[in-house]
């Protein structure tokens, strides 16, 4: 029998912290199980599948992400849909948008540009209620130097030591077209530090967990544990393999924005 397929571009927004990552896994509570179950129940059948432009970790949080919806056999009346899917989505999740596409549109292969922000404070230890959002690290950091050595970051690289155990078919390679830290003023609260900074990074893809071994070794460097010579051998090619373990905590990670290219 010919099955008749209906496509969506849907976008999110969620709050990361209470959750095991996008991707459904057995025995845990994530994203794309709690999107799913939302979707069973306001279509009132389980014909559909999704697919996310990304799957973020543990506590990572979205402002702005997109999930591709197909729908066997009838299509949807989004003027109806669209805000029953607010409704029954949990606190935590919200849709931002919603249209429909086609079967030429692809979200996995098609080119986007991604944009992370890593939020985090030093010094005094801050408001528990910080905690969702950004990473505290109770001593003085070296902001400067952090700086400089994330412009270090730019341009093609083999990124194996900001790739947390990659396999043989890996893809080591990659681009980033913008790094810098500077001071957070794009998430804000009345709870949150005087003083809160940001890693801002720019690419067409990352490696699992890269950003947030970027942020460890700049973290690092602040600290005066490693020095701007080391952070470049971690990029040379051709210099000895270097693997780095400091894999910061997710919850200061937000995929700030994803900009899809023609």
């Amino acid at each position: 029998m010919f099955r008749k397929r209906f496509y969506y571009l849907i976008q999110l927004q969620y709050l990361g912290f209470r959750y095991h990552g996008w991707q459904k896994q057995p025995k845990v509570n994530t994203l794309q199980r709690m999107v799913e179950r939302t979707l069973n129940y306001v279509l009132k059948h389980n014909d559909f599948k999704i697919l996310a432009a990304g799957r973020t970790d543990a506590k990572v949080s979205a402002n702005h992400a997109y999930v591709e919806l197909f729908v066997d056999h009838k299509p949807i009346d989004l003027d109806v849909f669209y805000p029953l899917f607010n409704q029954n989505l949990p606190q935590d999740i919200r849709a931002l948008h919603i249209e429909e596409t086609d079967e030429h549109f692809n979200i996995i292969q098609s080119p986007k540009i991604k944009e992370y922000l890593y939020l985090f404070s030093c010094g005094e230890k801050f408001h528990p209620f910080c905690a969702p959002f950004m990473y505290n690290i109770m001593e003085e950091l070296d902001i400067a130097k952090m700086q400089e050595a994330a412009k270090l970051f730019e341009g093609k690289h083999n990124f194996r030591s900001y790739c947390h155990r990659p396999s043989e078919n890996t893809k080591l390679e990659g681009e980033i077209l913008y790094c810098a830290i500077k001071k957070n003023d794009v998430y804000t609260a009345n709870f949150f530090p005087e003083d809160s900074y940001l890693l801002q990074v720019k690419g067409e893809g990352f490696k699992r967990n890269q950003i947030r071994l970027m942020m460890g070794a700049l973290v690092d460097l602040g600290k005066g544990k490693i020095d701007l010579d080391f952070i470049q051998q971690t990029l040379d090619p051709d210099a000895e393999e270097i693997v780095l373990e400091h894999i910061v905590p997710g919850s200061g990670l937000i995929l700030n924005s994803v900009v899809l290219k023609p």
